[in-house]
């Protein structure tokens, strides 16, 4: 997931190389215990990366933000 080239939607939203992982797996239905679980992180950690995506999209749940990132191409 690391390393790939960042586009210009992902610029523009200032998201992290992490917080796009996440948001992959958000947009997969994952709570945020599976994302700990995956990403080797804490759930509280996950909760915040969550969070942050949600404020940097403009959106208020995760549904809408998986809508945001399918819609502007950042997974």
């Amino acid at each position: 997931m690391q390393g790939e080239t960042e586009s210009a939607e992902e610029r523009e939203f200032g998201l992290t190389p992490r917080e796009r992982d996440v948001l992959r797996l958000v947009a997969d239905g994952r709570t945020d215990r599976q994302i700990a679980e995956e990403l080797f992180i804490s759930v509280k950690t996950a909760g915040a990366h969550v969070s942050n995506i949600l404020a940097k999209l403009g959106v208020r749940s995760r549904v809408q933000a998986a809508t945001a990132a399918h819609r502007h191409e950042l997974i």
